[in-house]
């Protein structure tokens, strides 16, 4: 799976503290946080109709994570939104696209590593894209990584940082395989997540998935366990081995970036039978109502033209 330029993103206008920027332009200081050591938390919205899903529970997650790294400013959500809606207004996005935000702690007065040195911040980011759900519905294929998630005593997980290293060499060695994405095990040998998303996997009617402590605490996820709930659809969230998982029914990969999606081959193993299952495609369209429906608006349709 290789994602490709989509030419209605030519010209995009990029926010950054707040002024635009034509893509060609567009750029930070070699002295920021986010240049230097990686120093920047991020979220990834998707904007429906006007609505983006679960934006408050990004922004909570953003805000916890630059909390957790003692970031000395954080924006307030209501200003991170007004940046958001100025952007999709000035580049005319109403629906499909995905936001891409990074908040790094700023820019420093000499490089180094020492949090001392930056003396103007945060610096904001925020990339609209036009971009609809980049995984194929049809189903997509694994490998397992050798890359092992970090586990919460190395660098938590739970901390949503621009550190994604670990994420992008597992990355590299899903496309020398020939694969969609890499699966990556935490370091017991349990179910993390894949490179970019988390994973669900069906046995006997009912709905697996790891817990968080190794992966992101993923807004995707939750809703689909949310989901679960209310439909009374039975749902476990527990260690999962890779023995497991070659004997599951169906599988599926979520997030902000693909939505739900179908996995039906792992390590040359196909999944099931081979094709999005029936548990499979019942969430993806309970999940698409919801979004279909939910969400909070940034871009008020009279102010595009």
């Amino acid at each position: 799976m290789k994602q490709s330029f989509n030419p209605k993103n030519k010209d995009l206008l990029i926010n950054i503290n707040g002024e635009l920027y034509h893509r060609d332009v567009a750029g930070i200081s070699p002295f920021d946080s986010a240049v230097q050591g990686g120093d920047a938390v991020w979220e990834g919205l998707r904007l429906y109709e006007g609505r983006i899903f679960k934006l408050i529970p990004h922004l909570n997650r953003l805000r916890d994570s630059a909390k957790a790294m003692a970031f000395a400013e954080i924006p307030a959500h209501d200003e991170i939104i007004a940046e958001i809606s100025k952007t999709l207004v000035a580049n005319q996005m109403t629906d499909g696209v995905h936001i891409r935000l990074t908040l790094s702690r700023g820019v420093k007065y000499t490089s180094g590593m020492d949090t001392r040195l930056n003396t103007q911040g945060p610096t904001l980011i925020v990339l609209a894209e036009h971009k609809p759900p980049v995984y194929d519905k049809s189903g997509v294929r694994l490998i397992t990584s050798s890359v092992r998630r970090i586990p919460p005593d190395c660098v938590d997980q739970n901390i949503h940082s621009c550190n994604l290293i670990n994420s992008i060499l597992a990355k590299i060695q899903a496309n020398a395989a020939g694969a969609d994405d890499a699966l990556m095990l935490d370091y017991q040998g349990y179910l993390a997540e894949t490179n970019a998303t988390h994973v669900f996997i069906v046995k006997d009617g009912v709905v697996l998935t790891s817990d968080t402590g190794s992966c992101p605490e993923g807004i995707t996820r939750a809703t689909v366990l949310e989901i679960c709930q209310r439909e009374d659809i039975p749902h476990q969230v527990k260690d999962i081995s890779l023995t497991e998982i070659y004997r599951a029914d169906e599988m599926f990969c979520t997030g902000t970036m693909g939505e739900l999606a179908p996995v039906i081959e792992l390590d040359g193993r196909s999944i099931g039978d081979g094709a999005a299952g029936l548990m499979t495609r019942r969430l993806s369209d309970l999940f698409r109502r919801r979004t279909r429906r939910e969400g909070y608006q940034v871009v008020d349709f009279a102010s595009i033209g």
